[in-house]
C-alpha cells in the first residue's frame, strides 16, 4: 500500500518540532528574568540596598516589620493563593508562635534559639489537629471555622493571665548569642532579612515541586483532582501546617524583637490585615506576598501625617488597586509588562 501523508509532511521536520517543543532550553536571559532567580536576585538586591536608606531606628522598625509580616505572608499566600484555602484566623498562630517564645524563656529559662524551633513545632501539632476536622470545610464555612479558631486563641491568651500576663501582655527576654544581647534595629533587620529570603526559597521550591503542582489542581477543581488520584486531604493539611509555622516563627521573631507581646497580636484585626495583604499583592504570586506585606505596612506610616483622614485614603488606594488590578499588585503588573514587550515585538 502507497505511503500516504499530507502535503508537506516531513519525517526529519516533525522529528525536529517535537524535539524543539521538548527539548528546548531556556536562554540565559529568560533564565535571569525568571521568577526563582530574577525574583530572588531582585529581593536580595533591594534588601541589601535599603539600610543605606534607613536613617533612624524609627525606619529600621518599619522595615523590620516589613519583613516579619511578610513572612507570615509568604506562608498563607501558599494557603491561600495556591490551595485555594481561606483562613481568618492566622494571626492566632502568629501570635502563639510569639507567645511561646516569651513563656519558654520567661518562665522557663530556655535560651530564644531553642524557644523559636519548640514553639514553631507546638504550633505545628496544634495545627496538624485543627486541620483534619476544618479543612473538611469550604468556602464561607471554612472561613468562619478558621475564624473561630483565631478568636479562640485570642480569648485564651487573654483570660490565662497566670501564664500570658493576660491583657497586659509579658515581657520578652533579649535574644543572646555568645552572651552577647541582640538588640537594635540593625542587627534584627538582617536576623529578619535572612529569615524571610529562606521563607521565600522554600515557598517557591515548594510551589515548583509535585506538593506545589498537586496544590494548583486541588485549587483548579478538588474533585478533578480527587478524580486524577491526589490525595486532597493530605495536601491541604500539609500546606496549612507549613504556613501556620511560618507564622509561628514570625511571631516569635517579633517577640524577641519588641521584647514584648499583648494578645493584639492574636487579633481579627490581625488576621484580616494578612489576608489583605495576599490580595493586595497577588494572590498565587510569592514575591506578590512580599509585595502586598511591604505595601500595607509603609502606607499607614507614609500617610499617619493625614490624621484621621489616614484610613479613608488607605482605603480608597486598596480600592483602586483592586478595581484597576483584581489578579493583584505584582500579577498584573507583570501581564502588562508581557504585553508591552509583545507589542514591542510586533513593532
Amino acid at each position: 500500500m502507497a505511503d500516504i501523508r499530507p502535503s508537506g509532511y516531513s519525517k526529519h521536520r516533525k522529528k525536529q518540532t517535537y524535539s524543539r517543543r521538548l527539548g528546548t532550553r531556556a536562554t540565559p536571559l529568560q533564565t535571569l528574568m525568571s521568577e526563582r532567580v530574577g525574583g530572588m536576585g531582585a529581593l536580595i538586591l533591594v534588601i541589601l540596598v535599603l539600610p543605606l536608606l534607613l536613617s533612624n531606628n524609627y525606619q529600621y522598625d518599619v522595615a523590620i516589620s516589613m519583613g516579619i509580616n511578610a513572612i507570615v505572608v509568604v506562608g498563607l499566600n501558599l494557603l491561600i493563593g495556591y490551595a485555594g484555602q481561606i483562613s481568618l484566623g492566622h494571626a492566632g498562630f502568629y501570635a502563639l508562635g510569639a507567645y511561646a517564645s516569651a513563656i519558654l524563656t520567661t518562665r522557663y529559662g530556655l535560651h530564644g534559639a531553642l524557644a523559636m524551633p519548640l514553639g514553631a513545632i507546638g504550633v505545628g501539632l496544634m495545627a496538624y489537629v485543627i486541620a483534619r476536622p476544618i479543612l473538611r470545610l469550604s468556602g464561607h464555612y471554612l472561613a468562619m471555622a478558621t475564624l473561630g479558631v483565631g478568636i479562640i486563641i485570642n480569648i485564651a491568651i487573654s483570660r490565662e493571665a497566670w501564664l500570658t500576663g493576660g491583657p497586659d501582655g509579658m515581657y520578652v527576654p533579649a535574644m543572646q548569642v555568645a552572651g552577647v544581647e541582640l538588640y537594635g534595629g540593625q542587627i534584627w533587620y538582617w536576623i529578619v532579612a535572612a529569615f524571610l529570603i529562606l521563607a521565600v526559597w522554600l515557598a517557591l521550591n515548594l510551589i515548583d515541586s509535585p506538593i506545589g503542582r498537586a496544590l494548583r489542581g486541588l485549587h483548579g477543581a478538588e474533585v478533578a483532582a480527587e478524580t486524577s488520584g491526589v490525595d486532597t486531604t493530605r495536601y491541604k493539611v500539609m500546606v496549612f501546617v507549613i504556613s501556620a509555622v511560618m507564622a509561628s516563627v514570625a511571631g516569635s521573631l517579633s517577640a524577641h524583637f519588641s521584647e514584648f507581646v499583648t494578645p493584639d497580636k492574636a487579633s481579627f484585626f490581625h488576621s484580616i490585615l494578612f489576608v489583605t495583604m495576599v490580595v493586595f499583592g497577588g494572590m498565587a504570586s510569592t514575591f506578590g506576598a512580599v509585595v502586598g506585606a511591604a505595601a500595607l505596612t509603609l502606607l499607614p506610616q507614609l500617610l499617619a501625617d493625614f490624621a484621621s483622614y489616614e484610613h479613608m485614603i488607605l482605603g480608597l488606594i486598596m480600592m483602586v488597586v483592586m478595581i484597576f488590578m483584581p489578579k493583584g499588585l505584582v500579577p498584573s503588573l507583570g501581564a502588562l509588562a508581557r504585553r508591552r514587550r509583545r507589542q514591542e515585538a510586533r513593532s
